[in-house]
Order: C-alpha cells, then structure tokens, then sequence
C-alpha cells in the first residue's frame, strides 16, 4: 500500500468537503441570518442600510484576503519555481554522482580484471617454480650420470684419445666445421638388436673411436689445432680417401652381412663400408672358418669369435661392460641432458615473461588506484551537495504544502464570503416580508441535513487522513533518518570499493575475489569428488555384488566341504578297511613267495601256463606236486636256479664284448682319420709359412736365399727299441709322421 498518495487523495477529498461544508453554512447562515433579521428591523430602510454595511464589511474582508491570497499564491509560485531549481539541480548532481559511479564500478571491473590476471599469473609462477626446482634436480641428476657415462666410456679408450674427442667439439665449432665433420663412429649408426651388439663391437674395435670427416683437408686443420694446444690424438677417415671394394657374400641363411644389422646415414656408406662391410656374421666357428676359406671373407658369430682371413681367429669371454652398451648410456643422457637443460632453459625464460607481466600489472594496478583515489576525493562535496539540495527540497516542500494549504483556505473563506454577499445582494434586492419563503424554509431544512452530513463525512476524513498523516510522518522519519541514511552508507560503501589498495574496501574486493577463486576451486574439487564418489559408490555396488556372489558360492562351497568331509570320513572308513585287507594280503604273497623261492628257479611256463586254472584245481595240483616232490628231498633244489642265472650272464658278457670290440675299431678308424688331416693341415700350413719365410727373407736380405726345414728325430730312439714287446711296436708303427718332426 502507497501511503503518500492516499494521503494526498484523503487530503484533496477533505478540502473539497470542508469547501462545500463552508458554502453550505454560509448559506445556512445567511439564511438564518435573514430570518432573524424579518423580526430584528421594522423597516426595509433599516434593514438595507445594515445590509450595504455587512456587504461593505464583506467587500472590505474579501479585498485584504484577496491580497492575502495574491501573497500565498506568489509565494507558492516562488516556491514551486525553487523546487523545480532544486530537482534541476538535484538531478545534476545525482548524474554527476552516477558518472563517477559509473567510471568507479569500470575502474573497479578493470581492477578487478588484473588482479585476477595477477593472480593466475602468480599461481602459474608458483607452478613454474616447483617445475624449475624439479628440472634443475633432473638436469643436475641427467649430467652427473652422462659425465659417469663419459668418465666409463674414457676408461675404455687411451687417455690421448679421450683428451681428443673431449676437445673436438669445441675445435670444430671454432673453425666452423660443424657441416664438414660428422663425429666419431660410435655416434653415427644404432643397432635395432642388441643382441649384435658384441659382434659390431669386436669387429669395429677401436675403429669406433675414429672420427668420420668430408675430405683429409678438414682432418689436416684439426689435426694442425690438436697440436697447436696438445688435446690428444684422434684417428680420422676422410670419406675422399677410402675407396671400400665391396665384398662378395655367400647366399645362405647362416651368413649375413654385419653391416645389414647396422643403421646408419646412406651418405656415411663408405665409411660403414671401410669397418663392417668384408664382415661376415656366422652361427657358430665352424660356418665361419668354411666361409673365410671359401669366400675369404672376415666372419664373427654373435658371441664375438672372430676368424680373419689371414687366419687369425680371436674368441673367448666378453666383459659384460660393453663400450656399445656405454656409449649408448652416453648418448642417451646426454639426449637426455639437453632435452632437460632445454626445458630448463623454457621454463626460466616463460618464468621471466611472466614476471615482466607481473609487473606490468602491478604498475597498472598501481595507476587504477591512483585513478580511483583522485576520483573518490570528488564524492564527498557532490554527496554533501545532493545532502543539501534534498534537504532544501523537503523544507521546500514542505512549506509548499503550507502554502496551498494556506491558499486552499484562503480561497474557502473568500469563497465562503462571496456567497453570503451575493444572499445578502439577493436579500437587499429583495421586498421586506416577515418570514421566509417556503422554498428558503425547505432550503434551511436541507442546508441542515447537509451541513450535519457533511460534518460527519469531513470528521471521517480528517480521521483517515490524520492516520495517513501519522504513518506518513512515520515513515517520513524512517526514511529520511534512517534508510536514507543508510542509502548513503552503502552508497558509499559500493562506492568505496573504489578506494587505493590497503583500505578496508580494496581487502574486502581482493577477499571476495579471492573466496570467489577458492570457491571456484571448491567447486572443481566438489564436482571431481563427486565424479569419484559416484565412481566408487558404482564399484562399490560392484563388490557389494561380487562379494554377495562370493558369499553364495562360499556357502556352497562350504557345503559341498562338509558333504566331502562326510564322505572323506567314509572313504577313511573304507580305506582302513582295505589297508587291513591289503596287509592280510601281503602277508601271503611273502609267504607265496617264499615258497616260491624255496620250490627253486621255475621255468617261463610257470608265469603263463596256470594263469587261467582256478584256484581250487591250482590248489589240488600243488598238493599233488608237493607229494611228488618228498621223493627228491635229497637233490640240491638251487644248483638249476645258479646254473640258469650264470648262463644268462655270460651270454650278457659276450654281448658286451662283441660291441667293445665295433666300438675300439670305431675310435681307432676316426683317431686315424683325425691325426691323417692334422698332419695334412699342419704340413700345408708348414709349407706356407715356409714359402712366406722365403718372400720375406728375399725382401730382408736381397742377396741371400733362406728356407725353412723341418728337422726329423734320429732313429736311434727306434733301434733301442727293438726290444720292446709286439704292442710297443704296433703303436710305433702308428705314429704319425708328424711325431718325428722335433724342430725346424
């Protein structure tokens, strides 16, 4: 319910009846008045002498209201002029106040922006931070295992090659031959399977260690800065200078190209080609040593054993330090080093970026607060001048209200006048009659019940609107000392949040906004645990039904244990019973066999012959044997059982000598064979060496000639002999020729 226009209405409806009640007593009045006057005057004359006197008083009254009225009604004009001045002004002001507002509430989003940038910005840092002590642990970690790596692979190489190839990075980037040396070879190829590893190794050497260049002019430059600051020795392999001839493979599955198992740039062939490509890679020796004879190629088996093809073969055991295996630690940490150093490297310079921009923002933050400051120092004279206009405007409003309600007065009474002038005009006009006419009586009448009504009707109003009037008050007090003032406070307050940081309102925003981002963070949380809950609530539905099945199936199972338990003990029950049966049985075969034993050794039909007779005719039989037998009670029953059994073995022995026998003629036909190929491969090798002493002798000694002869044993040894019994002279018949040879 709206108080001031029902006030307003009730105030209007009471004027308007207190108008009319006016009117109708003056009539009431006059009328009286003039019944009064019928019995009070004798004449007319005298009667119209009063009468021009009361209508001159009235004329009199009427002009010095009149003036009265002119006055209130210039004044109200005045006024009414002043408050729509203090509206124009009010509302001035109040834009004036909601631009500042306005440019307070931009500066303070703007603000409010940046701090929230600030903020992402410092967590983001925090965040780069914790990455940057992780890499800088890993980096610190990745380079003391790459310079063990180096440290392990330098131990594996003489120490002037190591100081090489730690030196010739750096000689290389000095004379700017990064395009024109491609590195050592161990860092030029990758073996897809390890387990070929030992055998690139063994044939590479210490070719792994060469360092690969374009041309020996870029190998003369380093060599000539290698001297200059004596960093060690390195062997280089100009790709101009080796002109590899390739080799022919045999076409077989036990033989296959080293250099097929190595990976490596095409344009590097030649080198490959110089270390790995005569290189055969071979089961097992015995492959390897057909093919060097038949392809004269170099072969090596997996394990490393090595045949060359001048004849040298190289095997053995491989330390398990493998200097592939280490220098692939080496490269991997040192990818490794780099890969980590070069994040590194990012974070820290990503961490730079974001400090610059830090503080950019907070010289940004810095001028919005000074921005802020200067324009809430303009706030407090616009808010005291908009306290005064409205102020102005209430007591003007106020007195506005007096005014009309003087006018409206005024007017009433001025009007109220004016009809008892214009009765008594009538009246003057009128002829002098000693009562009132009968239509006047009846006006009287109903003036009266008018005049009564319409107090009754006035009083009511004024009632009303004095409890409007009250509540108004009221509310006018509420309003204009408490929520007003209020209005302002907060006003402020909003308006505050404007302010230069370190104020209560710039920590109340940068709290807010701070819940606001915990609240936000709580929220993610909130939303994953919920995810995670509803997971678990799913798999804990899950487990709540496996574990019911599992209940079901245990207690089927437990079930199923005591129907087994009742049947185990049955089957205890019956096994005992069995066990005793099976002892009582036993029993008698001991006592079968003994007698058994005692009858001697049986024939082969013994065992078959009875084993379809019933027992009880086997039974009737025996005793009829066991008669005859009394007969023999004095031959010896075992001699048959020994005599049998001694035959068996000598049957036995015979047989075993018979294969003795193949197997002596055997071993002595494959010794034969094997000392018949050793001395043919040691003749044949003893005729080469010869024949290569003699190359080598004319080439030492150009006018000499120098053989090599093998020196025989004397064959006195075989004179002093003579004596020796058959066997010692078969086996010096046996003797290889080989074994008379005692020098060359």
């Amino acid at each position: 319910m709206e108080v001031l226009p029902d006030y307003q209405d009730k105030a209007r409806e009471e004027k308007e009846e207190k108008r009319r009640l006016d009117e109708a007593q003056a009539r009431l009045g006059a009328l009286s008045a003039k019944q009064g006057r019928v019995t009070l005057y004798k004449t007319k004359a005298d009667r119209d002498k009063y009468l021009k006197n009361e209508i001159n008083s009235i004329d009199t009254y009427e002009r010095s209201q009149q003036r009265t009225l002119d006055e209130a009604r210039a004044e109200l004009a005045s006024a009414q002029n002043r408050l729509e001045e203090l509206d124009q002004k009010a509302e001035e002001v109040g834009q004036s106040l909601e631009d500042r507002r306005e440019r307070l509430r931009q500066m303070g989003e703007q603000a409010a922006q940046t701090k929230e940038e600030h903020s992402k910005l410092t967590e983001q840092r925090k965040e780069l931070w914790r990455e940057d002590a992780k890499l800088e642990s890993a980096v610190a970690h990745s380079r003391e295992e790459l310079r063990n790596a180096e440290r392990t692979l330098a131990s594996l190489m003489d120490k002037d090659t190591g100081s090489g190839l730690r030196a010739l990075d750096s000689i290389v980037e000095r004379l700017g031959l990064q395009d024109k040396v491609y590195g050592p070879l161990y860092k030029l190829f990758e073996i897809p399977d390890r387990k070929y590893n030992t055998a690139v190794e063994v044939t590479a050497g210490n070719s792994l260690f060469h360092v690969v260049v374009d041309t020996d002019t870029t190998a003369t430059q380093i060599v000539n800065a290698m001297n200059r600051e004596k960093t060690g020795r390195l062997t280089f392999i100009p790709l101009n200078r080796i002109h590899p001839k390739p080799a022919v493979f045999p076409e077989a599955g036990d033989a296959i190209p080293l250099i097929q198992k190595i990976q490596y740039d095409p344009k590097l062939d030649k080198a490959f080609q110089q270390v790995f490509g005569k290189t055969c890679l071979c089961e097992d020796l015995t492959v390897a040593a057909a093919y060097v004879r038949s392809h004269n190629l170099n072969t090596i088996t997996v394990l490393g054993d090595k045949v060359d093809r001048k004849g040298a073969l190289t095997g053995g055991y491989h330390s398990t330090k493998s200097r592939l295996e280490i220098i692939k630690n080496v490269r991997t940490w040192g990818t490794k080093h780099e890969e980590e150093s070069r994040n590194l490297r990012e974070v820290k310079a990503t961490i730079l970026t974001i400090d610059q921009k830090i503080t950019r923002l907070v010289g940004e933050l810095q001028v919005l607060s000074a921005k802020r400051a200067q324009a809430q120092s303009s706030r407090d004279p616009l808010a005291n001048e908009a306290t005064l206009i409205h102020r102005e405007r209430e007591q003007l409003a106020e007195r506005i209200e007096k005014l009309e309600g003087d006018v409206a007065d005024l007017e009433a009474d001025i009007s109220a006048y004016a009809a008892k002038k214009a009765s008594l005009k009538q009246e003057l006009a009128s002829p002098m009659v000693k009562n009132l006419s009968d239509a006047e009586i009846d006006e009287m009448e109903e003036l009266g019940k008018e005049v009564e009504t319409r107090k009754k009707t006035l009083l009511e109003l004024s009632r009303r609107k004095n409890e409007l009037a009250s509540r108004k008050a009221t509310l006018d007090i509420e309003l204009n000392e408490s929520l007003r003032r209020r209005r302002e406070e907060l006003r402020g307050k909003i308006e505050s949040l404007g302010e230069a940081p370190g104020s209560d309102a710039a920590e109340g925003t940068e709290d807010l906004a701070s819940r606001k981002r915990e609240l936000a963070s709580l929220n993610d949380s909130i939303a994953t645990l919920e995810s995670q809950l509803e997971n678990i609530e799913m798999e804990t539905e899950k487990q709540e039904s496996a574990l019911r099945k599992a209940q079901d199936q245990l207690e089927k199972v437990q079930t199923q244990q005591a129907e087994d338990s009742r049947g185990i003990a049955r089957q205890q029950k019956s096994a005992e019973r069995y066990l005793t049966k099976r002892q009582m049985l036993l029993g008698k075969k001991d006592d079968a066999s003994k007698n058994i034993r005692d009858l001697g050794v049986l024939p082969e039909e013994a065992f078959e012959k009875y084993t379809g007779v019933k027992p009880d005719r086997l039974v009737k039989k025996l005793h009829t044997v066991n008669e005859a037998l009394k007969k023999f009670a004095h031959v010896n029953k075992k001699a048959f059982e020994q005599y049998s059994n001694f035959t068996k073995q000598r049957d036995q022995l015979l047989k075993r000598q018979e294969d003795l026998d193949k197997s002596e003629e055997s071993i002595a036909e494959l010794v034969e064979v094997l000392d018949q190929r050793k001395d043919e491969a040691i003749e044949r090798t003893f005729k080469q060496v010869s024949k290569n002493f003699e190359e080598v002798f004319e080439r030492l000694v150009p006018a000499g000639r120098g053989r090599l002869v093998m020196v025989k044993r004397v064959d006195v040894e075989d004179l002093q002999n003579d004596e020796d019994d058959e066997d010692d002279e078969d086996a010096q018949r046996r003797r290889s020729s080989i074994d008379n040879y005692t020098g060359v």
